[in-house]
């Protein structure tokens, strides 16, 4: 895997002066976690919660609404009454001893791959957004070409990993809608790819479709994750139909599922820190145990979305004291069944203000201290993921480049501290022109892509802009300036015939 490099030096001023490329190039394209994971419950709370979960399991079940999932447990050896599964111990071990502890996640662009795992740091932004929103032409429903902007703002900033539906494309019809999705990552993108589990058939087409797009034989597609898909289950302890079937598609592809409760503590989950974790591990062990159970080995992420409400709207809030600590906790979890997880970000606001900032980067710092392998809605979510908002989009790039900016440990040998720089400056003089800051002021900082360090006076002078302001010519300037990745300049004329005749054949409606 690539290693992180932050800066490239050049061998003096001299060399630098003939230089036109930028030199400072930081690669944020794959990030591995700078800090020891942090704790909020000691080894025995933890052991605790872990054995509680495991007897929500064995004692009160897990309803499975789908059939074919029930089967799957009860030839695992779980008891089945009605639609009620009920998991013994001795079932969780064996599924825990073959969910994978690596992953390996394709890009059709190999620089773009990711190893997913204990220690890597991915981001992936807003998803799943029905509007969507910026300055130039207001709040509206998502529609393809928002969908397409939004997979190119993914990709033009490499603090994105995987891609994501930041825009539901609500002008195409659900029947045919995964053909544009999946068609639009692959043109405008080389990074992995997001398949919704939607039912069988589009689940099915989609993969075809990357298959025969990226020009894949069957093994090809199976050696190495190209698809990925968020499993939401039904809090408190359900999982329908098209969950299910989704964690079965994708088992049976080698594809993985990325397993995320929504337990929102007050809500559909006990008011209590500890009480919330119990039952997110619960319903995530029972989805990872259908996974190993339909094929051994199947990649699968542990995970969840935990939160607070506010108890006197019953509203989702976002970086809460309670959400980081859900974090954390959910971290302390993952490691103590030894898999790499998810977590995820989010901001209650409505608009890209003080208070989106806040929660956005408040949970971002929950999930760098909890070593989430992977942080959804990572940037532009809004609204509680109703909107996907563009210079929120820009504000949160601005916040995880910070945050990775934080994996490159600083060079601690003599020639970094400068005594010599120490020596040449007076008492109440200056660095600016000694030679340990000529040789080093143009990689020595990072340079923030939309935040304003002007003095009050020159930022009047400069039109007294808002940083929701100054990011919408960062967001014009991606889109009207965007490169298409030579991959998918074939990839429309590829699929166009597949496309067309599943158009005639009717598409295929989500669950079917």
């Amino acid at each position: 895997m690539e290693k992180i490099e932050t800066r490239k030096r050049s061998g003096g001023r001299r060399a630098r002066a003939a230089n036109t490329k930028p030199a400072r190039a930081p690669n944020y394209r794959q990030l591995r976690h700078p800090f020891t994971p942090q704790t909020v419950f000691s080894d025995d709370e933890i052991d605790g919660i872990h054995n509680i979960a495991l007897r929500v399991l064995e004692e009160l079940g897990i309803k499975v609404l789908l059939p074919e999932a029930r089967e799957i447990y009860a030839g695992a050896g779980a008891k089945i009454v009605n639609d009620m599964v009920y998991i013994g111990k001795d079932i969780v071990e064996e599924a825990l001893k073959t969910a994978p502890k690596s992953i390996h996640l394709r890009g059709i662009n190999p620089l773009r791959d990711q190893i997913y795992e204990d220690g890597a740091m991915i981001f992936q932004a807003g998803a799943g957004c029905p509007n969507v929103s910026d300055k130039k032409r207001g709040r509206r429903p998502g529609d393809l070409n928002a969908y397409v902007e939004t997979i190119k703002l993914q990709q033009h900033f490499d603090i994105i990993h995987l891609l994501g539906p930041s825009a539901e494309p609500q002008d195409v019809p659900a029947n045919l809608r995964h053909y544009a999705m999946i068609e639009t990552q692959m043109t405008w993108a080389d990074k992995p790819i997001n398949v919704y589990a939607r039912g069988q058939t589009q689940t099915e087409q989609s993969f075809e479709m990357i298959r025969l797009g990226f020009d894949l034989s069957d093994d090809e597609f199976e050696n190495g994750v190209w698809g990925i898909t968020v499993i939401n289950s039904n809090s408190p302890r359900m999982l329908d139909i098209p969950m299910a079937q989704g964690l079965i598609d994708f088992a049976r592809h080698n594809q993985m599922s990325v397993i995320t409760p929504f337990c929102l503590a007050g809500a559909m989950a006990p008011i209590t820190i500890a009480g919330a974790l119990a039952l997110q591990h619960a319903e995530a062990i029972a989805a990872i145990v259908l996974v190993q159970m339909t094929r051994a080995g199947a990649p699968i992420s542990y995970g969840g979305f935990a939160s607070n409400v506010d108890m006197k709207s019953g509203s989702p809030a976002f970086g809460t004291p309670e959400h980081l600590k859900l974090q954390i906790g959910a971290g302390q979890l993952a490691r103590h069944i030894d898999l790499p997880w998810r977590s995820a970000a989010g901001a209650a606001s409505n608009l890209a203000d003080a208070q989106g900032a806040s929660e956005t980067a408040n949970a971002l710092w929950g999930g760098m201290m909890a070593n989430a392998t992977l942080n959804l809605h990572a940037a532009g979510w809004l609204e509680g993921g109703l909107t996907f908002g563009y210079e929120k989009f820009i504000n949160d790039i601005e916040i995880l480049q910070t945050l990775a900016e934080m994996c490159v440990k600083p060079d601690g040998s003599q020639a970094e501290i400068g005594f010599d720089a120490l020596a040449e400056v007076e008492p109440g003089g200056h660095f600016f022109a000694t030679q340990h800051t000529m040789d080093r002021y143009e990689t020595a900082f990072y340079a923030p892509i939309v935040a304003d360090l002007s003095n009050f006076g020159s930022w009047t002078e400069n039109g007294a802009l808002t940083s929701e302001d100054r990011a919408v010519p960062v967001w014009e300037q991606a889109l009207n300036g965007y490169q298409q990745p030579k991959t998918g300049a074939q990839v429309p004329e590829i699929l166009a015939q597949y496309i067309e005749r599943g158009t005639n054949a009717g598409g295929a409606f989500p669950q079917e």
